[in-house]
C-alpha cells in the first residue's frame, strides 16, 4: 500500500496533469518508483519514515515532475492524417467535373451533395475522435448484434440495385447496409480478438467459427463480395497481431482453414455461382475473348490508361460520357490518370501509400491491445479497397465494385472511412494517457 506521504506527493504531481484520465496510469508508475527508492533506503538501515521521506526527496520537486508529466501525457492529434483526409476530399471533386453519365442534375448539385457528404464525414470523425474508445472494449455483442441486424433488415426491406439487396432507404437518404454492418463486424472482431484467449474451450473456439463465417455468407446473399474480401482481410489482419497463444493460434487456423475449403466448394458447386465465377474468371484471364461483351471494361479502361500520357486531357473531356462508366466512383482513378496524366497518378498512389504505412505504424505506437488491433483493422479497411482498385485499373486483379476510399463519390462510404478514421485518430490521441495492456514479456 502506498504511504499517507506519497499520496499526497502523488496528489502533488497529478495537479499539474490536465487530463484526469492518465492519473491513475501515473499514479501507478510513480508509486512503483517511490516503493523501490524506499526499499533500497530501508535495506540500508533507514526507518520506514525516513525510507519514505528520502525517496520523495530523491523524486524531485512534485510540482515540476507533474509539469513535465502534464506535457508527456496531453492527448495528441495526427495532423499528417487529416492533411491527407482534406487532400483526398479535394481530389474526390475532381472526377465530378463535367457532370456524372444518366444523371440529369446540375454539377452545381453534385458538387454540393459531395460538400455535405465531407461536412457530414467531419462531423463524424470529430464524434470518434473525442468517444473514449475503451469504453467500447466489451461491447463486442452489441456490435455483433447490430452487423446482423442491419442484413435481417437488409432481407426483408432492402432496396435492390444492380441485383444487391444492400440499401437501406431513409427519408432522403439511401445508405449501403453492407459497408454500414461492416463496421460494426470490425468492431465487433476487435472486441472479440482483444481477449481471443479466453476462448480456450471446444464449445468457444466452435463458437468463433460460426461468428466468423456468417458475415461472409450474408455478404454473399446479398451479394457483394467485395465487402466479403475486405472483412476476411480485415479479420486476418488483427488476428495476426492479437497476440494469440500458440496451440489456441494453430486451432483457429486449422478449423477455420477447412470450413473454408468446404465453403469454397460449396459456393463454386452451386450451379448459380458456378457460372458467375467460370464467367469472371475466364473475363480476367482473356478479356480479348469478349471485346464487346464481359470483356468491354478491361479493355476500356486499358485504352484509357494508354492514352492518358504523362500530364493528361484535362478534365473537360467527354471520355465518362462516351466510354467510361462509373468514372466517379470504381473507376475514379483511370479517369484520373486520363484527365491529369500519369504523374498525377503515380502522385495519387504514393499518397495512398504514406496514408496506409503512416496509419499502420500508428498502430504500434499504443500499448493498449485493442487500440492497436482497431488501428490495424482500420489500415486493412483502407489498404484493401485501395489496393485492389488500383490493381484492377492495370488487369492485375478482377474487375469489382469497389470504391476508392475517400477519393470515389458516395456517401455511404465516405462516412465508413470517417468512422474508421476517428477511431483511428481517437487511439493515436490517447496513446500517452491509457494503462498500457501488452506486456513485452508475455508467454504466447
Amino acid at each position: 500500500m502506498s504511504s499517507p506521504k506519497f499520496e499526497e506527493f502523488l496528489s502533488k504531481v497529478t495537479s499539474k496533469v490536465k487530463s484526469t484520465e492518465a492519473h491513475n496510469r501515473i499514479k501507478k508508475e510513480l508509486t512503483h518508483h517511490l516503493q523501490e527508492l524506499s526499499q533500497s533506503y530501508k535495506k540500508r538501515g533507514f526507518s520506514e519514515e525516513d525510507s519514505d521521506e528520502k525517496a520523495i526527496q530523491e523524486m524531485g520537486n512534485p510540482f515540476i515532475i507533474g509539469e513535465k508529466l502534464n506535457h508527456l501525457h496531453k492527448p495528441k492529434m495526427d495532423w499528417i492524417l487529416i492533411v491527407l483526409f482534406v487532400i483526398f476530399a479535394s481530389i474526390s471533386f475532381l472526377p465530378l467535373v463535367g457532370g456524372i453519365p444518366g444523371i440529369s442534375s446540375s454539377i452545381t448539385h453534385i458538387m454540393g451533395r459531395q460538400a455535405i457528404w465531407y461536412s457530414l464525414a467531419a462531423l463524424v470523425i470529430i464524434g470518434f475522435l473525442f468517444f473514449n474508445y475503451q469504453k467500447s472494449k466489451n461491447w463486442w455483442m452489441h456490435f455483433y448484434a447490430i452487423g446482423l441486424f442491419i442484413h435481417v433488415y437488409l432481407y426483408l426491406f432492402g432496396y435492390t440495385v444492380n441485383g444487391a439487396k444492400r440499401w437501406i432507404s431513409l427519408p432522403g437518404l439511401t445508405v449501403d447496409g453492407t459497408i454500414l454492418s461492416l463496421f460494426f463486424f470490425f468492431l465487433a472482431w476487435a472486441g472479440i480478438f482483444n481477449k481471443i484467449n479466453e476462448f480456450r474451450s471446444w464449445k468457444k473456439q466452435g463458437f468463433l467459427l460460426v461468428l466468423f463465417w456468417i458475415p461472409i455468407l450474408l455478404y454473399m446473399i446479398v451479394p457483394n463480395f467485395m465487402v466479403g474480401v475486405i472483412y476476411f482481410f480485415c479479420l486476418l489482419g488483427m488476428f495476426t497481431f492479437a497476440r494469440v497463444h500458440k496451440k489456441l493460434a494453430i486451432n483457429l487456423v486449422v478449423s477455420n482453414l477447412v470450413a473454408g475449403i468446404i465453403f469454397i466448394i460449396m459456393i463454386i458447386t452451386t450451379t448459380s455461382h458456378q457460372s458467375y465465377f467460370l464467367t469472371r474468371l475466364s473475363t480476367f484471364i482473356n478479356p480479348n475473348a469478349d471485346p464487346n461483351g464481359a470483356g468491354y471494361m478491361y479493355m476500356v479502361v486499358r485504352n484509357v490508361l494508354a492514352e492518358a500520357g504523362w500530364f493528361g486531357n484535362g478534365l473537360n473531356n467527354d471520355l465518362k460520357f462516351q466510354l467510361l462508366p462509373e468514372s466517379h466512383t470504381d473507376f475514379a482513378f483511370p479517369f484520373l490518370v486520363y484527365s491529369l496524366g500519369w504523374t498525377f497518378g503515380i502522385g495519387l498512389c504514393l499518397v495512398l501509400l504514406i496514408f496506409i504505412l503512416r496509419i499502420s505504424k500508428n498502430a504500434f505506437k499504443t500499448k493498449d491491445l485493442y487500440g492497436r488491433l482497431i488501428v490495424i483493422g482500420g489500415a486493412v479497411l483502407f489498404a484493401v479497397p485501395t489496393t485492389w482498385n488500383i490493381l484492377m485499373a492495370f488487369g492485375i486483379v478482377p474487375i469489382m465494385e469497389v470504391s476508392l476510399p475517400f477519393i470515389s463519390y458516395g456517401g455511404s462510404a465516405i462516412l465508413f472511412y470517417a468512422a474508421v478514421l476517428g477511431f483511428i485518430l481517437n487511439v493515436y490521441r490517447r496513446k500517452d494517457i491509457v494503462e498500457p495492456t501488452i506486456a513485452d514479456d508475455i508467454n504466447i
